[in-house]
């Protein structure tokens, strides 16, 4: 079980791991050894996350989720395979702990008098400017 807030944990069975062949250098190695790992995750079919916070977890993703909703993280920087199956646990815990953060709501606010005053007065300015430019373009 992975614990992601006081509330929210997430059972090691609705995380599917699989471990890949990590492309780039590691010598002799890196064509028998597969360090990498691809977590995947179902925010879909999830039961232990809510669903506000399932909907921020669809926004966070982007394309790291694929069309049927599962969270696919893939952990290939280092040359262990524990250590590359940790750090994409926490990758998951990270997302799924900045999706559990509601979004801020917009106070309502209103233009001081002050502000709205100087606006006018820069219309105005504006155009006095333009008719006089009007007027000009006539008696020439």
């Amino acid at each position: 079980m992975i614990k992601i807030t006081p509330s929210i944990h997430i059972n090691d069975e609705e995380i599917e791991l699989n471990f890949i062949r990590s492309p780039g250098p590691g010598g002799q190695n890196v064509n028998k050894v597969s360090s990498a790992v691809q977590l995947r995750f179902n925010v879909q079919g999830s039961p232990s996350i809510p669903q506000d916070v399932k909907q921020r977890l669809i926004k966070l993703a982007g394309k790291r989720l694929n069309s049927e909703g599962v969270l696919i993280i893939e952990a290939r920087q280092y040359r262990s395979q524990d250590r590359n199956r940790q750090a994409a646990l926490e990758r998951l815990v990270r997302l799924v702990q900045q999706a559990c953060i509601p979004p801020k709501s917009r106070q309502k606010t209103r233009p001081s008098h002050a502000a709205i005053l100087r606006r006018l007065e820069t219309k105005r300015k504006r155009s006095e400017i333009k008719r006089m430019r009007r007027d000009a373009g006539i008696g020439g």
